[in-house]
């Protein structure tokens, strides 16, 4: 755990503001929410969802012919886009 010591000062030049507006970047930046409220929004995540929508389908046959078809279609346009869905076709 880290802390940020804060000691201020009454005058008010460019870089006092700025190394304040550095530590109130930095502490936005870096805070944490606290472990309970994380534990309980888990919690109701996975009360929420249910076995059904966890299941793995496994993409069929069809799937990967249209991933294909839509890599020919963006083979002028966007060869890299074509290559990738082809490679995401190749992998099933």
């Amino acid at each position: 755990m880290s802390t940020f010591a804060n000691t201020y000062s009454n005058d008010d030049t460019y870089f006092s503001n700025l190394g304040r507006a550095t530590r109130a970047f930095l502490g936005a930046l870096l805070a944490s929410k606290p472990y309970s409220e994380l534990a309980q929004k888990e919690v109701i995540a996975t009360a929420t969802t249910s076995a059904d929508d966890e299941r793995y389908v496994r993409p069929s046959k069809r799937d990967f012919a249209l991933l294909n078809s839509e890599a020919n279609r963006y083979e002028k346009l966007m060869p890299n886009l074509a290559a990738e869905l082809r490679f995401l076709a190749s992998r099933g």
